[in-house]
């Protein structure tokens, strides 16, 4: 039975490295997989789903305009898919999560959504929402805080280290600018 699953968490908790696991197991038993990216998210190469650990694979990008049903629809009548995996989950807009829940509900395939759950300043992300609200499945995926207490927030550093209190919600970065925290430290740092 096919569901809608959101995987979710801080940075660098292993979403992307969990995520190419998933498709490696799909297709190490010969059932294909469809993979999708932000566009906005080019850190590493464009169309492409990267893990820190140094691993990758080639994936649709998607942006605020794509169609994400007509995309897999259009897909599956050349090629069978077993699933349906999301990287970079947040940027989805809630019509793109709508399409997933289409995907799984009418076309009956599986999509796995990997995303992180709130910004630098503990707010939402649009996608992050949808998906909290319309997936049949919640995953957190855990990493941990400098103290060692599970990490559910990230701050925004600016150059010199210190936490951004305001701005605009998404800026791609990596560990250059963002960096996981426990709720107790990232209060002490934004609020």
């Amino acid at each position: 039975m096919a569901q809608l699953y959101f995987y979710y968490s801080t940075m660098n908790a292993g979403k992307s490295t969990h995520l190419l696991q998933s498709s490696y197991n799909y297709r190490e038993r010969d059932l294909n997989t469809l993979l999708f990216t932000a566009k906005i998210d080019d850190r590493f190469a464009e169309g492409k789903v990267s893990s820190r650990l140094g691993i990758h694979a080639d994936a649709q990008l998607f942006d605020e305009e794509t169609n994400v049903f007509h995309q897999v629809k259009t897909h599956i009548e050349r090629n069978k898919l077993a699933c349906i995996l999301i990287d970079e989950a947040q940027f989805l807009t809630k019509q793109q999560v709508k399409e997933l829940t289409d995907i799984v509900d009418e076309l009956k395939i599986p999509v796995l959504a990997y995303g992180i759950r709130t910004d630098f300043l503990g707010e939402t992300f649009g996608g992050s929402a949808a998906l909290l609200a319309w997936a049949d499945k919640l995953v957190e995926l855990k990493t941990i805080c400098h103290c060692g207490k599970k990490a559910n927030f990230v701050i925004r550093c600016d150059a010199d280290g210190n936490a951004v209190k305001g701005g605009e919600q998404i800026e791609v970065g990596g560990n250059e600018r963002y960096e996981s925290l426990c709720r107790r430290h990232f209060k002490a740092l934004v609020w």
